[in-house]
């Protein structure tokens, strides 16, 4: 995803079929922000299924406007110190040709500026499964707008920006194993430290509400995250970005099928929220690796990455923090996994010519790819649990116990995803007297 340097000789030309390529896979990418919505949404309790919908797609609104002022230039902007970028003839996307290819590509500068904006809007949206049932909205969405600019922001330059240390270094991660998932993976994880655990905790059922909201969640991010990941190449003039396709749907169905093996011999059945949470494994830990990886390195990448994933879930009971929908146990520890096994799995005859472990290539890779997965854990676990407590210091990060209990879509949106009463959802409709039934109808309810 980084640009290329170029001789004015060699200089590429605006490639129709490319941009309209990534002008798919940005659409693709967008869907997946709903999709994420859907499956965080069908986990919760009936009474938090609208906050957790909401806190995936108020990043829709918060990143975009962001990304627009600022962000892109901090991103993707020149060098400074290989810590972050800047240009300011990016600020509010000022100065920018319609026609001016991005370094290196056959696409317009708009075209990869949308296609990474929708990545910088789904990273803190993952944070939200984190931190269900508990979390005000306006402090949520001010963490968010925090988090983009002082994690996601500078993170991204690292490691996709020309000039960022981890882009230097030459870590490889092709969509962001580090840069979203294990960056999203270690924010929820410090996040939850700080507010604490939901009200009952290990003490009262807190199972999904809506299985099928989950499954259709999972297939919109499996259908997605083809955009996300072949995308990444910027085109597919050479055959790469069709190998991270192909590894991103192997990989997947590894994952899938190794947790529910998993979940088979631990628990005694194969469930639904077993086989999305597989599925979701997979697709984290592809992401990184999957244009350095062959088709069967794929399967190995998938299948480890759906058992440690599986056995993760199960640690916030045994060290007793509250990742409320498995963030940490699927994001953060797929994205480790898929981002150190490059090491023992790269090709050679992928994206670049680097070889892992098993191809010959020795550890060095690997030493690399530890660098780039702990740098950016440590930044973003210790960053974002600092914005968490001045936050919660100051505006307050939870929502009070009894409003926790009665429902968090009731205190923070007036509304509830259901309507049992048959009254409607809304504030409006709570107050709205109830219509009178006609005799005959009543007559005929009777009967």
């Amino acid at each position: 995803m980084a640009p290329a340097i170029t001789l004015a000789a060699d200089a590429p030309e605006l490639s129709a079929a490319n941009t309209g390529f990534m002008l798919i896979c940005s659409a693709l990418v967008m869907l997946m922000t709903p999709g994420l919505a859907f499956f965080y949404g069908g986990m919760v309790r009936v009474k938090s299924t609208l906050n957790m919908l909401m806190m995936s797609f108020i990043s829709l609104g918060i990143v975009t406007i962001l990304w627009v002022l600022y962000g892109f230039s901090m991103a993707f902007g020149t060098d400074s110190g290989s810590i972050i970028g800047w240009n300011s003839d990016w600020l509010g996307l000022s100065n920018i040709g319609l026609t001016e290819l991005w370094d290196g590509y056959t696409i317009p500068i708009f075209v990869f500026m949308v296609f990474q904006l929708m990545f910088a809007i789904i990273t803190p949206a993952l944070i939200s499964g984190a931190l269900a049932d508990r979390v005000k909205f306006s402090a949520w969405a001010l963490f968010v707008a925090l988090w983009a600019t002082v994690v996601y922001f500078p993170v991204a330059h690292w490691v996709w920006g020309a000039g960022g240390w981890a882009f230097e270094l030459g870590v490889i991660d092709f969509a962001g194993g580090t840069a979203v998932h294990i960056n999203a993976g270690a924010a929820a994880l410090g996040v939850i430290l700080v507010i604490g655990k939901r009200v009952g905790f290990k003490k009262d059922p807190m199972r999904p509400h809506s299985l099928p909201l989950v499954m259709l969640g999972a297939g919109l991010l499996w259908f997605g995250w083809f955009g996300f990941n072949a995308g990444s190449w910027l085109g597919n003039d050479d055959g790469v970005g069709a190998l991270m396709f192909v590894n991103t749907q192997i990989a997947t169905a590894a994952a899938m099928l190794a947790w529910l093996i998993y979940e088979k011999i631990r628990h005694g059945a194969f469930t639904t929220l077993g086989a999305a949470s597989g599925a979701v494994a997979g697709l984290v830990a592809i992401t990184p690796a999957g244009g350095a990886v062959s088709p069967v390195g794929a399967i190995a990448v998938g299948a480890i990455a759906g058992l440690l994933c599986a056995m993760a879930v199960g640690l916030k009971y045994k060290l007793g923090y509250d990742d409320s929908l498995d963030v940490v146990g699927v994001h953060l520890v797929g994205g480790v996994v898929g981002s150190l096994l490059i090491g023992f799995f790269a090709s050679g005859k992928g994206q670049s010519d680097v070889a892992g472990l098993f191809y010959g290539g020795g550890l060095t890779q690997f030493w690399k790819q530890c660098a780039g997965v702990f740098a950016v854990l440590a930044y973003s676990l210790v960053v974002s649990a600092l914005l968490a407590f001045i936050l919660d210091k100051t505006i307050g990060m939870r929502v009070s116990e009894d409003e926790e209990v009665a429902g968090i879509d009731q205190a923070e949106h007036a509304e509830t995803a259901y309507d049992f009463s048959g009254a409607g959802g809304g504030a409006a409709a709570r107050t709205a007297a109830p219509a009178p039934v006609a005799d005959a109808a009543s007559k005929k309810v009777d009967a």
